[in-house]
């Protein structure tokens, strides 16, 4: 029986033991605040734009595809917006910008007057100029 006995106080000092190592140091509140990286949202920084006219022309495409699979003037308003913030000299999207916002359903009028003043900036011999034109008057 005193063998029955000392077998089962090791056993359950063993099963201490093992319980002991299993749980984790606590670490006072401040120290842990401390060692936790510093919170990264890309979302809240404000992106940064350089000269890309390949991502330019790009985000001109995929605005085309918003505008006629998706019907979506909105979506492909904000393409033609960040495709003229990566090439100002995209006249392209200027117009494009300009004939989004002038829409009912974007309505914007005021971008678009401003998109095409300056579509009519980059390209004043444009084959298009004068109907652009008759637009911007009707703003």
């Amino acid at each position: 029986m005193s063998r029955v006995v000392w077998t089962i106080a090791l056993v359950l000092a063993a099963d201490g033991c093992w319980a002991a190592q299993e749980k984790p140091v606590q670490k006072p509140a401040q120290q842990q605040q401390e060692e936790l990286p510093p919170e990264e949202n890309d979302a809240a920084k404000p992106k940064v734009y350089s000269f890309n006219p390949l991502q330019s022309q790009k985000d001109v495409k995929v605005g085309d595809f918003y505008l006629k699979s998706k019907r979506d003037a909105r979506a492909a308003a904000n393409r033609y917006r960040e495709a003229t913030h990566w090439n100002e000299g995209n006249a392209e999207a200027w117009l494009k910008l300009g004939d989004m916002d002038s829409r009912a359903d974007v309505g914007n009028r005021a971008e678009a007057k401003q998109a095409y003043q300056k579509y009519l900036e980059l390209a004043p011999d444009a084959k298009n100029a004068a109907e652009v034109k008759k637009k911007l008057e009707k703003l």
